[in-house]
């Protein structure tokens, strides 16, 4: 196979990255605007990492640059980790000092899920993981 060829398949990885971000930032926005639901504080630090992927996945994949991957990659890798710790307080495993949704909509409530129970939590840190893993496959394909 051709170098192209690898260059192609890695830019829809890209741009499926791209694409995961912009589902997940407007489903923050709709959340927070349309359904008047307020962020807690562990929310507002995925959504700190997961706008900017947005603009940095969406400029890289349409302009077919894959240097765009080092500025993407630790954004999403941050908040991986704060949806992981996000997700294992919501499970209780880690006693945060500080109730991540002590204010406002708890993430732990009903109106924070969705498809049958899912919780919020989970997705984000379903979309970052996914995101990273899409990243991971961009620079595999283009080391070749």
């Amino acid at each position: 196979m051709s170098v192209t060829a690898f260059k192609l398949s890695g830019w829809w990885y890209l741009l499926l990255a791209w694409f995961l971000a912009l589902t997940a930032t407007l489903s923050a926005v709709f959340i927070g605007e349309v359904m008047g639901q307020m962020p807690c504080t562990l929310c507002w630090y995925q959504r700190i990492a997961m706008f900017p992927l947005v603009l940095v996945l969406g400029i890289g994949s349409f302009s077919s640059d894959f240097k765009s991957v080092i500025y993407a990659l630790p954004l999403a890798l941050i908040g991986a980790v704060f949806s992981l710790y996000h997700s294992l307080t919501y499970l209780g495993i880690v006693r945060a000092a500080i109730v991540p949704c002590g204010s406002g909509t708890s993430c732990s409530g009903s109106s924070m899920t969705i498809l049958g129970g899912l919780p919020l939590p989970y997705l984000a840190l379903a979309s970052f993981i996914m995101i990273v893993g899409l990243l991971c496959l961009v620079i595999r394909k283009n080391k070749s």
